[in-house]
């Protein structure tokens, strides 16, 4: 069958599409179910099922993505965008799936020592076809002008030689099958190589979510620290006196003291709290920010152009980053450090507020360098004109300057492979978060 038509004998397939996402890949599905071997192509292949811990079935993928980087960038456009997908545990009539349970991550470095350390990115999908099956979809990214050649850099012996792979050799994708290439293909993909290399990359990045700016916040812990020494002194319940100019009232019970103690052992305590002023401030501040104040992500575009493995560096001057935190954590004692805690003596002493789960290969990071903040991206891939957003509870974006209008933000951008660094810079206004102690109100006293 041609590369550029489908069968015949069933659906035709709408091959002017990414194949990613749920409803396309459910598409390429139904067409391999609907023709079987047929639906084999230059920019499709069909296995019908893999022992996916099998070296062989290592092997089989390898030698697809291998055939698939080694293809001309104008045929591999024609279909697809220039992407390419094999189909695992799907034939004629029926989808059995493999068993659940594949990691992507772990089929990666398998797959690496096949494939060599320049080899470009590529993408693996699922869909569901039982309670323990899956169809598996390994997706090859499309060839470009100025990539090299991609030869394998290990053997494989199989009992079916068409299965085996030789360290050195290189393989193309043919109408319906891979092969090693031939003299004219070798030197088709040595003019590929000569292609000028990749372009330039040209990203649109935006912040989303606000800078923040608030005033006065250290002022505040401070005032709440003294009406709790005050009321603690006075082992008496709380008079509405020294906060008359933080515009609320907060509930007796917060400062409630925790039971009856010897002068001695009061004036201690009263101490040992005292001397850790600072860090029951800096402690408070940011819980009380974190759960108070929303959080902000990352957008970028990458427009044109594939970006493999990228990181990207973000510079947020005179910014502050702090954890972002679940407003239903909003603990007024994590705020306002208690002269004296009183502890359950059932519950185990952790605060899980402050347990932020990161997965492996999270692909954002955070933190503040002196003066200025910085995030880090570190996405599988930035995809031709397809947004690429970060979750906007990972961290708060905080200006330094309560008085700043705006911040400079800049970024710096490598590429995996590619020497080259894009950089940009951006300016994003603040918003003013309006006065603190309506603010503290708003998240500590007015729960339940």
């Amino acid at each position: 069958m041609p590369d550029d038509q489908v069968s015949s004998l069933g659906p035709a397939l709408d091959t002017d599409v990414i194949p990613l996402g749920e409803r396309t890949l459910r598409s390429i599905l139904d067409h391999v179910i609907a023709v079987g071997d047929e639906a084999e192509t230059t920019y499709l292949e069909v296995k019908s099922t893999l022992d996916m811990s099998s070296k062989a079935a290592v092997a089989k993928i390898a030698k697809f993505l291998l055939s698939s980087a080694n293809r001309r960038p104008s045929e591999a456009t024609r279909h697809f965008h220039g992407y390419a997908v094999l189909v695992i545990g799907a034939q004629k009539d029926s989808a059995v799936g493999v068993p659940r349970g594949v990691e992507a991550h772990e089929l990666e470095d398998r797959l690496r020592p096949y494939l060599g350390p320049q080899f470009p990115a590529f993408e693996f999908g699922r869909l569901s076809v039982g309670s323990e099956s899956e169809v598996l979809f390994v997706i090859a990214q499309p060839p470009k002008d100025g990539q090299s050649i991609f030869p394998c850099h290990k053997s494989f012996e199989s009992g079916d030689r068409r299965d085996s792979l030789q360290d050195g050799a290189i393989y193309v994708r043919g109408t319906s099958n891979t092969r090693p290439a031939r003299s004219g293909e070798v030197l088709a993909l040595v003019e590929r190589a000569r292609g000028g290399g990749k372009p330039p990359i040209k990203l649109e990045v935006e912040v989303l979510g606000p800078v923040c700016r608030v005033d006065h916040v250290e002022e505040l812990l401070e005032t709440l620290r003294d009406y709790q020494e005050e009321q603690f002194g006075k082992q008496s319940q709380p008079t509405k006196d020294r906060l008359g100019s933080t515009s609320f009232w907060p509930a007796s019970s917060v400062f409630a003291s925790p039971g009856p103690l010897s002068a001695q052992e009061r004036e201690k305590a009263l101490v040992a709290w005292q001397s850790r002023k600072a860090e029951h401030i800096a402690k408070g501040r940011e819980h009380f920010l974190g759960v108070g104040l929303p959080g902000a992500g990352i957008r970028v575009v990458s427009h044109g152009r594939f970006v493999a493995k990228p990181q990207m560096v973000l510079t947020f001057h005179g910014c502050e980053l702090l954890d972002h935190l679940d407003p239903d954590d909003a603990d007024f004692k994590e705020a306002v450090e208690p002269v004296l805690r009183t502890h359950d003596p059932f519950q185990p002493n952790i605060d899980y507020s402050v347990l932020r789960s990161v997965s492996r290969g999270y692909p954002v990071a955070w933190s503040n360098h002196g003066e200025n903040a910085e995030v880090v991206l570190t996405p599988e891939s930035f995809r031709p004109n397809v947004p690429w957003t970060s979750d906007q509870d990972d961290y708060v974006i905080l200006s330094r300057n309560p008085h700043a209008n705006a911040v400079e933000v800049s970024w710096v951008l490598t590429e995996d492979g590619n020497d080259a660094v894009t950089s940009g810079e951006l300016r994003v206004p603040t918003r003013e978060i309006g006065d603190v102690a309506d603010l503290f109100k708003s998240v500590f006293l007015s729960k339940g």
